[in-house]
């Protein structure tokens, strides 16, 4: 038997920056900026592929505890720096009104070369989203949990979705970000592998035909990390709130810690066709926890309150034992609220009812984002 893994918790976000004055991109944020963001946390915010855009790494996060003080300081962090330039970060996977061809690209050969290699497929990558790494640090559980975990991507992509409006338009679906990435190669569910090796392998086809340099170029839906001893969840739109973030990974590290247990007990998930469980992703970034998602074992649509009673009754042993059950059951609060998506269209139309024209309804969104980007944690 392998020794229990750590179960450790790394999150990674990736944020918009707005002029607070227009409420449009940023296309050229100053460079000082950035190394300002730099300096104040060395390692943990880095460029994206878009000048408008920067991400943020937590350090390894013994529990989700640790996560949310992390998570929480390095929000801040952009924040208040940017504020000094008259910029401000927002915690969306689309900016409501935006337009790609406007962006301009990072200056760094792994870029460049993403550009090259994938045209207007990479140029038109004005999205962002969230990450959690949990630490399984033996191969072959991390291959065995993946092909497990990959069932519950939909019910977390639903949780999170915050891209509801592309290029001044709402979309009609949740999480239009899906749609784009989808366009790019090795995206969406990740392959079944029978071990570790046979995903090695599939691997070394790839790199040895030169296709590409390494695993970091596989952007499945969840992965084993390249660069870490992570099983890395990567379906999820970047949550607006703190809250609803650690909810995301809470629920991440509860699942594969209730899939071990199985595994442990000689019992393992039931795995399903990709058929299936591209539908019910599809019904994740369309409808997001409002019109339920396909109950395979019933062959029928349940709704969002009920498939979250039941993942709780299936994690909460493990998420007491994680001391995150709060956290989890803070997915209670976006069923009944909404998720970011939600949000942003009753804002929007709430403006429109006001008498508002299109333009400044959607400059309303941009607010609320900036707002509660920014917000603090709750203490419930």
């Amino acid at each position: 038997m392998i020794n229990t893994p750590p179960f450790t918790i790394g999150i990674e976000e990736e944020y918009l920056l707005v002029d607070k004055a227009t409420r449009d991109l940023a296309t050229d944020p100053p460079e000082q900026m950035r190394n300002e963001c730099q300096e104040a946390c060395p390692g943990q915010i880095t460029p994206e592929f878009l000048r408008a855009q920067i991400e943020i790494g937590t350090r390894v996060c013994k529990n989700i505890g640790e996560a949310r003080e992390e998570l929480t300081n390095l929000r801040g962090c952009v924040v208040d720096i940017a504020d000094q330039y008259g910029l401000a970060p927002i915690a969306a996977s689309t900016h409501p009104f935006a337009h790609w061809q406007a962006q301009k690209q990072t200056d760094n050969p792994r870029y460049d070369d993403l550009n090259r290699d994938m045209q207007a497929s990479a140029r038109r990558l004005l999205i962002c989203g969230m990450h959690v790494h949990v630490g399984l640090d033996d191969d072959e559980l991390r291959v065995d949990l993946m092909n497990q975990f990959t069932y519950f991507l939909p019910h977390l992509l639903a949780l999170s979705c915050s891209s509801p409006f592309w290029e001044g338009d709402d979309t009609g679906l949740q999480s239009y970000r899906l749609t784009v990435f989808d366009g790019m190669p090795r995206t969406r569910l990740p392959e079944t592998f029978s071990s570790y090796s046979e995903y090695q392998r599939h691997i070394d086809i790839l790199i040895s035909s030169g296709i590409i340099q390494d695993a970091t170029k596989i952007w499945w839906d969840v992965r084993p990390s390249a660069r870490y001893p992570t099983l890395e969840m990567r379906v999820t739109d970047v949550c607006t709130r703190v809250d609803d973030a650690l909810c995301v990974a809470a629920l991440t590290v509860s699942i594969m810690s209730m899939l071990y247990r199985l595994r442990c007990e000689n019992k393992r998930w039931r795995q399903y066709a990709h058929m299936l469980i591209q539908e019910n992703r599809w019904r994740a970034l369309r409808y997001g926890v409002e019109n339920g998602l396909v109950d395979f074992g019933c062959g029928k649509v349940i709704s969002f309150t009920d498939l979250f009673a039941e993942i709780l009754e299936l994690v909460s042993e493990d998420a007491r034992r994680l001391g995150c059950l709060k956290e989890v059951m803070h997915a209670v609060k976006i069923i009944q609220m909404g998720n970011s998506a939600r949000l942003q269209r009753q804002v929007y139309y709430a403006a429109l009812d006001n008498g508002k024209s299109k333009e400044d309804a959607l400059r309303d969104v941009v607010d609320f984002l900036v707002a509660e980007t920014r917000r603090k944690p709750s203490s419930e």
